[in-house]
């Protein structure tokens, strides 16, 4: 047996990254479900290490205690992205799209909760298979696993991991055709004098927005190792005075390890949209995150224990069938209803049945085929990735935090 010490680890998890990737361009449907390649590689070492556990062979053990700072910096990068002038470009219609998921978020762990008791199951259970995983995709389901675990939740971070799998195919499944049901039935158009690629211009014009924010800072030329210096170093010390403030607010109420920090970040990011201090590059800040996010998960995911499923997967699979049906009702109904009932609320009920089962990856992969097939759908590109891609974690881990001291 080998033993690997946590740079070892790192680095082995690097590499098993890259196979992920090499086996996503191998097998063009995981691409397709828009299945990560962390978690394709890391899955794969951790069936791997389960078989030879079945077998009596412990083949190698890992110093995963780089996993927690890679989690923190991944979510620190996601507080940044809670700017308050983003909301104000997305007007009502992001308030209400928001509000509507939020609300979603909670029923799905009352569903959840519902759903494990009658089955004999931890009402946590419930919840780990709800907003956890369903809204907050495989890294939220990771990240909250071990105070799941330590509330009696038996396995969780490999419950969460099968809960998100399939509530990312779930979601690349069912968000397409709901969307077409609904274009078809209402035999719905895009807006007159709307342009093909109008949509992608919604995206655009927050980025140019968070380009004019940038351009408020004093007038300095950077190199790119000099940005992305700046904004790792903004980063960790986020995560420095975030520590402090998880610390202060877990005397009173149990938060996960990463609030502190995400709160941290939402200020020091408006702070510099107010007055260009620092002249943050959004772009910068995602390249981190985005690093930070795959090494978190496939490091995670080596060290799953899989063989904790075992008993577990028929009140999984009642449940996830349950969040699914649940979802599509209500962007089929609600959703639809409450945005607008045009062809945009039609795109953006597909987007929000992807990133509320899946990931955000999800749901503009179903947007972009609707709008491929019947044309632009700008508000939708603005409302869904802004809502799905940073305001619904803040208002997700609360939620989450909420139920673990309801029914810890």
């Amino acid at each position: 047996m080998f033993s690997l010490d946590f740079i070892q680890t790192l680095a082995f998890g690097g590499l098993v990254l890259f196979a992920g990737y090499g086996i996503r361009r191998m097998l063009p449907w995981l691409k397709h479900y828009n299945v990560p390649a962390p978690v394709v590689g890391g899955l794969l070492v951790a069936v791997v290490m389960a078989v030879a556990r079945a077998r009596g062979v412990e083949l190698v053990t890992f110093d995963a205690r780089l996993q927690t700072p890679m989690m923190i910096a991944f979510f620190t990068t996601i507080g940044f992205g809670a700017s308050l002038s983003l909301l104000r470009v997305g007007g009502p219609q992001v308030l209400v799209f928001a509000a509507l998921c939020s609300l979603f978020a909670v029923l799905q762990n009352v569903i959840g909760a519902t759903i494990a008791v009658l089955l004999g199951q931890h009402p946590l259970f419930g919840v780990l298979s709800g907003s956890v995983t369903m809204t907050g995709g495989p890294a939220t389901g990771l990240a909250f696993a071990p105070q799941f675990e330590a509330a009696g939740v038996a396995g969780a971070a490999t419950v969460a991991v099968a809960a998100a799998m399939v509530g990312i195919v779930a979601g690349g499944l069912v968000g397409g055709p709901l969307g077409t049901l609904l274009i078809e039935r209402h035999r719905l158009k895009p807006r007159p004098g709307v342009h093909p690629h109008d949509s992608h211009l919604a995206t655009a014009s927050v980025e140019d927005l968070l380009r004019d924010i940038s351009a408020t800072a004093p007038a300095r030329k950077e190199t790119e190792s000099y940005a992305l210096l700046k904004t790792v170093v903004v980063i960790l010390v986020a995560m420095w005075i975030g520590s402090w403030v998880s610390a202060w607010v877990s005397a009173f109420i149990t938060l996960p390890a990463y609030i502190g920090a995400m709160v941290v970040a939402a200020i020091i990011r408006n702070l510099d949209d107010r007055f260009g201090w620092m002249g943050l590059s959004r772009k910068a800040i995602d390249a981190v995150g985005s690093v930070a996010l795959s090494l978190f998960l496939v490091l995670a995911l080596m060290t799953l224990r899989l063989w904790e499923l075992s008993g577990l997967a028929l009140p999984l699979l009642v449940i996830l069938a349950a969040q699914v049906a649940f979802i599509a009702v209500v962007c089929l109904w609600l959703v639809f209803r409450m945005m607008g009932r045009d062809y945009d609320a039609a795109v953006m009920g597909s987007g929000l049945c992807g990133f509320m089962l899946g990931t955000v990856a999800n749901a503009m992969a179903n947007m972009d085929a609707l709008v491929e097939r019947y044309g632009p759908a700008p508000r939708a590109f603005l409302v869904v990735p802004m809502v799905g891609a940073f305001f619904i974690d803040f208002v997700n881990a609360l939620i989450i935090t909420a139920c673990l001291n309801l029914w810890r």
